[in-house]
């Protein structure tokens, strides 16, 4: 599989998808940076540019307006009509107690945590596959693996996004356009400031590596750090009567 020449990331902000796209601009890739908040990505452009980037154009979008992503999504191919792959890195982590206790929370944290990438990807998707060419990677999370009483309205989002993208795959697959899911655990990132970090914790740098390399090779499903794979095997294998008398 050819590495990527120009890549549309949607949360570039967010620190792994930063990382990320340090890797890719080392290389000279073209990028085109969708977040919400313009300055950050104005200075992160800048950024990439001194790092090696060949081209880097942006575009502010809302995760909760899938209008604003269709337009990112029309205006980074005005400027790259050829782009040949999308990093989906954006998403929420929200206070489970709060969503158990207001439907609008709960309502918000599946809009930006599935919804809207929904809607995004089928879009992105009819434009390779009339291309007849694209990498599609989406990071979803092992939280999507079992749902589990400490972040189901979470875990659910990225468990019905993770079955959309294997859905995406299976009807992709003939046509030339590959559809990578990641599955990254704990990742010390601003979004888990407020847990307790332990050794299954990863630096943003280290999953990073990780999708460079699955976008390169084209790889299916890649759990970041790899030993995410055996955990969430050995949970996943919990027989629910022991299950349920758990905390986790």
């Amino acid at each position: 599989m050819a590495n990527p020449s120009s890549i549309l990331i949607f949360g570039a902000t967010s620190a792994i998808a930063y990382e990320t796209s340090k890797l890719f601009a080392k290389d000279g890739v073209s990028l085109y940076l969708c977040a919400r908040d313009e300055v950050d990505l104005k200075r992160l452009s800048d950024d990439l540019k001194v790092r090696g980037a060949n081209d880097v154009w942006y575009s502010a979008f809302n995760a909760l307006d899938d209008d604003s992503a269709i337009r990112a999504i029309d205006n980074c191919l005005k400027k790259f009509p050829g782009l040949d792959s999308v990093l989906v890195a954006h998403g929420s982590l929200p206070d489970q107690n709060k969503c158990e206790a207001n439907a609008d929370e709960t309502k918000k944290a599946i809009h930006i945590n599935f919804t809207n990438i929904a809607v995004l990807l089928n879009y992105i998707a009819n434009h390779f596959e009339k291309q007849g060419k694209g990498t599609i990677a989406v990071i979803s999370s092992v939280a999507g693996d079992r749902g589990r009483q400490s972040n189901y309205v979470y875990g659910s989002a990225k468990g019905a996004l993770t079955v959309f993208l294997s859905g995406l795959r299976h009807r992709l697959c003939k046509s030339g356009v590959k559809v990578i899911t990641i599955k990254p655990g704990f990742v010390d990132t601003p979004m888990t400031v407020d847990y307790e970090k332990g050794l299954l914790f990863a630096k943003p740098a280290a999953v990073a590596k990780g999708i460079y390399k699955a976008m390169s090779k084209g790889k299916e499903v890649v759990y970041l750090p790899w030993f995410w794979r055996w955990i969430m095997l050995v949970i996943r294998s919990i027989p629910p009567k022991i299950f349920n008398k758990t905390k986790l």
